[in-house]
């Protein structure tokens, strides 16, 4: 047993070492104060291997997922391969290749947890800022409904179009404006005052597209990633969502939120536009479950700018539904679940409540 144990020495190490840091979570996950200092710690940890990761003018994270999944096939082979050829020792070959490739998963497990689920856990946004959701009344979501509304038609021919009247903006405009979104935004909410890198911009964005994403924020190399194949009316918005999460907010209602907030208030009209239809399709979609006449006159008042775009936004996701989305919803449902989001998905629908309580 001893010399099973030498032999296997480092696996257990490792496993030791991985069991004490998610100790470590759990205690950091027991109050908001000790989540808010492990969170302080952590942070100031990926802005700066950020640095190094952003010097790359591509989405370093992409290709570390894709060298963990090549490295979980070899390492399979690995195993496949030692037990053939030793046939005195094979459990034992079995089993030091299995706790290496479980101790490679729990380390992407643990620094995810570490380095983001405790986020969940810290002050996000409404602790912060002091407005919290709160029930509303379905005239009162008219009410803000109607002003998201109102300010579509205003600026909605002041964005570029291409022929058949859809949203047009340069992709590479968009992305070299990003870095001001929360310029204005932040002068009332201090806390979110930062330095803003460019966004990346995702190879496999199609891939992307087919689970349901359209970007996501990666704590393993500090950076926001977004998706470039999808329609680029919300590619303002989501940027500043992604943004929204390298500020430390981990909520996904509020970084939605947070992403109309900044775009509105931004200085330019192509974020504008981007953030008032992000929040009018928030807004509309609970104002049809509230009360469907006004939801249809609301609808009925729409410039046909807009109309175009959300008929070409709803055509392009259309075309994604099936069962790889499917799986690939129930999986993130899931993981908000494991950091405490108790509603998982249908969390995004708070950002309704927090636009009413601010606008």
């Amino acid at each position: 047993m001893r010399a099973f144990l030498k032999r296997h020495r480092v696996v257990h190490i490792w496993l030791a070492a991985l069991l004490a840091l998610f100790v470590l979570y759990r205690l950091a996950v027991s109050s908001a104060a000790a989540a808010n200092a492990v969170s302080a710690v952590t942070q100031r940890l990926k802005d700066g291997y950020a640095r190094l990761w952003y010097l790359f003018p591509f989405s370093v994270v992409e290709w570390f997922y894709a060298a963990f999944a090549v490295g979980n096939g070899v390492w399979l082979a690995v195993l496949f391969h030692r037990v053939r050829i030793r046939k005195g020792r094979r459990l034992e070959s079995a089993y030091g290749c299995a706790m290496g490739i479980l101790c490679l998963w729990l380390t992407a497990w643990v620094f995810s947890c570490l380095c983001w689920g405790v986020n969940y856990y810290a002050d996000g946004f409404q602790q912060k800022s002091g407005i919290y959701a709160q029930p509303v009344t379905a005239e009162e979501l008219e009410r803000v409904a109607v002003y998201f509304t109102d300010r579509l038609a205003e600026i909605s021919d002041e964005v570029p179009r291409d022929e058949d009247g859809v949203f047009a903006a340069s992709r590479d405009d968009i992305f070299a404006a990003s870095t001001q979104v929360y310029d204005n935004l932040s002068q009332e909410f201090p806390f979110l005052a930062r330095e803003d890198r460019t966004p990346k911009k995702m190879f496999f964005s199609r891939l992307f597209s087919a689970m349901n994403f359209t970007g996501f924020y990666s704590p393993y190399t500090g950076e926001s990633n977004l998706n470039v194949d999808s329609p680029a009316c919300l590619l303002p918005a989501n940027i500043a969502h992604e943004l929204a999460h390298q500020r430390g907010i981990a909520s996904e209602q509020e970084c939605n939120f947070l992403a109309i907030a900044a775009s509105t208030s931004s200085d330019d009209v192509v974020y504008q536009y981007s953030g008032y239809l992000m929040g009018y399709i928030q807004l509309s979609n609970a104002l049809y479950r509230a009360d469907y006449q006004r939801w249809a006159a609301l609808r009925a008042s729409l410039p046909e700018e807009v109309l175009a775009d959300l008929r070409y936004h709803s055509a392009y996701w259309a075309q994604f539904d099936g069962l790889t989305a499917q799986v690939s919803t129930s999986l993130y449902d899931s993981s908000l679940k494991s950091f405490g989001q108790a509603d998982g998905i249908q969390s995004y629908g708070t950002v309704v409540d927090l636009l009413v309580a601010y606008y």
